[in-house]
Order: C-alpha cells, then sequence, then structure tokens
C-alpha cells in the first residue's frame, strides 16, 4: 500500500516511472519531433464514440487486463502512453476535420503498450474477449508535446500545427489520422501532463 501511495503522490507531481515506447528523434524543433520507433506490442480495445464514458470504459477493460483479469491472474507492469486514435475500421474522415466527438461516431480506439520483457506467446491470455493484441512495426511518428486538460479545441490546434510542420519538412507524408497520447493518471496536475498529438508518417 506504501509503494502504491509513493506512486500516486510522484505521478500528481508529474513524476514518471513507466515504461514508453523505444525511439530515436530523428528532427527536433521545440515541442515537435520525428521520431523513429522500435517495434512493440500493443493490447487494445474498442470505442464506439470519444466521449468521457467511452474512455472510462475502454481504460476500465485494459487497466482490468493489466491487473489481473488475465488467465494467470497475473498482473503486468503499467505503461505509457495510453493512446487514443479513429478506429480503422471504420469509416474514414477527413484529415482535417475537427478532434471532437460529435465527428468520431465511427468509433475509436484504446491502446495499451505491453511491457518489453514480454512476446506474443508470454503475454497471459485475457478473460475480457474486448482485449486484442496487435504487433506494431517499427514506423516513423511526427509528435507535438503540450500539457493541460487536453480539450478538444486544443487537440485540434495542436495537429492543425503539428500537420503544417511536417508538411514544411518536405520529406514525410502523413499516413494516419491523428493519435492522441497521455502519458500520466487523471489525477496529474494539468499543468505537468504530458500530452502529445501524433501522425504516423512515410518517406516521401
Amino acid at each position: 500500500m506504501s509503494l502504491f501511495m509513493t506512486q500516486v503522490a510522484c505521478s500528481i507531481f508529474g513524476i514518471r516511472s513507466e515504461e514508453n515506447p523505444q525511439y530515436t528523434v530523428v528532427v527536433q524543433e521545440g515541442d515537435k519531433e520525428i521520431r523513429s520507433y522500435s517495434k512493440y506490442i500493443i493490447a487494445k480495445t474498442s470505442m464506439k464514440d470519444d466521449s468521457d464514458a467511452s474512455r472510462r470504459e475502454a481504460f476500465k477493460v485494459l487497466a482490468g487486463y493489466i491487473f489481473g483479469a488475465n488467465e494467470k491472474k497475473q498482473s503486468l507492469s503499467m505503461t505509457a502512453p495510453v493512446t487514443q486514435r479513429n478506429s480503422p475500421e471504420s469509416e474514414s474522415i477527413s484529415m482535417t476535420a475537427p478532434v471532437s466527438s460529435s465527428r468520431l461516431e465511427n468509433g475509436w480506439v484504446m491502446t495499451f503498450m505491453m511491457p518489453s520483457k514480454y512476446t506474443r506467446e508470454d503475454l497471459p491470455a485475457p478473460k475480457d474477449s474486448r482485449v486484442q493484441f496487435e504487433d506494431v512495426p517499427p514506423k516513423l511518428l511526427g509528435a507535438i508535446r503540450y500539457s493541460g486538460l487536453g480539450q478538444s479545441q486544443t487537440n485540434f490546434d495542436k495537429s492543425k500545427e503539428l500537420r503544417s510542420w511536417i508538411q514544411a519538412q518536405q520529406k514525410y507524408k502523413i499516413v494516419s489520422e491523428p493519435i492522441r497520447a497521455g502519458y500520466d493518471p487523471p489525477w496529474t496536475l494539468p499543468f505537468l501532463r504530458r500530452l502529445e498529438i501524433m501522425f504516423e508518417l512515410s518517406p516521401l
């Protein structure tokens, strides 16, 4: 219990100890980066929309898995970030559309990265069929970092800023919808939170 309380206290002030995906920075300019990521495994679950209720339910499903709702009743280490993106199974939306719940009725996906010490064969099977695994291959991502509450208008403004910056590089093509990433639990002080908007890229 004392360890848990220590972790909570640290997270309130933005002190992070969770494992993150491994990447190298290819280009950096202020709060914007082009990153080359190594491969990793994610657990994912679908959301019907981008509402607070859907996000809470998706988080509950994935957190339940890593905290022991699996065939081995095994707890896995928490990782970061938690990401949300428009579901690839859904109808695509314009790259210039606002990131808001009113435009995301086709579904979203929430993901947790699995700790790097596990392979697909090592991961315990989930008890909840809504939890699925996916191998994420090495890839390029453009990212912009900010803090706050991650409100829809802020997310849209940041995605627009990042898109313009990537296009100005004249070296990369955006090949995904905006991906929202959060690295802190909801009780972290807003001005200390690490939030990001990311796009998957391919070289031109």
